[in-house]
């Protein structure tokens, strides 16, 4: 079996999980290949048992048959792992380092018996959904796709912006806002939660088209099929505003058109057999705990 081990930052309290994690590889004969920018972070502050390779990006699948793509982190560090992973359909495995994740369900506690349950294929895999933005001018490069969601907003003043949304060509509305929001199943639970969007099952084929701090009080978050292609024209008191891809961002102007479609591949997260979405959704909201006696 072989792994590629992928992180954004090393912090002193993680260095004793991320030294876990390479001694259970060494132990289950696991070959690992390291991100470059990553690697290069942790050496001197890692043991390393066994020999480990360099991973650089996306071609690399080519060259290497990777089984899993290991991303220590948070949520963040797995939406900055689905831009490299791409349409390689290799899993991805979320180990998490900081506060409870979505995405990144699997404890650093557990990174040990992670490791055995991978080798002896006792997990299970969660199939996501992304979308795929469509632009006039060229924005995003290569990576024109989102696991959680993409967003049109305001940039550089206090005034609001105008978002002329159509659904398969249809007028919808034009959202006088902040912004708008377009998240994805795996999103609903991000940016479109805090802005008062549903929560969507992983499995729904939906997109939640919900505004950011709307000037009608009366408009509400919609819920449209994936099958959708929604499309939009921004005009504002500002010459430029900003358009996301999860955590990437460029600037446009009112001369981008824009339109979010199901993208045309999804990706694989692996999930524990004894952690799924309820369970972490439980977690992570609080649902069911009672704090008048603690």
């Amino acid at each position: 079996m072989q792994v590629v081990v992928f992180g954004k930052t090393v912090k002193d309290k993680d260095l004793p999980h991320i030294q876990h994690l390479f001694d259970a590889l060494h132990d289950e004969g696991i070959n690992a290949y390291v991100y470059k920018p990553y690697l290069e972070d942790l050496k001197g502050l890692i043991n390393f048992r066994r020999d480990v390779g360099i991973f650089e990006g996306y071609l690399d699948f080519i060259v290497h048959k990777i089984d899993f793509f290991i991303a220590l982190g948070g949520d963040g560090t797995i939406l900055e792992a689905v831009t490299h992973v791409r349409d390689s359909q290799v899993p991805i495995v979320g180990i998490n380092l900081g506060r409870l994740g979505f995405l990144a369900s699997i404890e650093k506690k557990r990174v040990a018996n992670a490791i055995q349950l991978l080798n002896r294929g006792m997990y299970a895999l969660d199939e996501r959904g992304l979308l795929y933005l469509e632009s006039n001018l060229p924005i995003f490069g290569e990576t024109r796709f989102a696991l959680n969601d993409c967003t049109i907003h305001k940039r550089d003043t206090s005034s609001m912006v105008t978002i002329h949304t159509y659904v398969n060509g249809a007028y919808l509305n034009s959202y006088w806002a902040d912004g708008l929001i377009i998240a994805t199943p795996t999103g609903s639970t991000g940016y479109s939660l805090s802005c008062g969007g549903p929560i969507i099952f992983p499995t729904s084929d939906d997109f939640v088209i919900t505004p950011v701090a709307p000037h009608n009080l009366s408009v509400r978050p919609v819920v449209i099929s994936d099958n959708s292609v929604i499309s939009f024209e921004v005009e504002g008191r500002a010459e430029n505003f900003l358009c996301t891809l999860d955590s990437r961002f460029e600037i446009i102007t009112a001369a981008h058109q824009l339109a979010v479609r199901r993208n045309d591949f999804n990706i694989k997260l692996v999930q524990l057999q004894e952690v799924g979405f309820l369970q972490t959704m439980r977690n992570k909201l609080a649902w069911g705990a009672d704090s008048r006696n603690m």
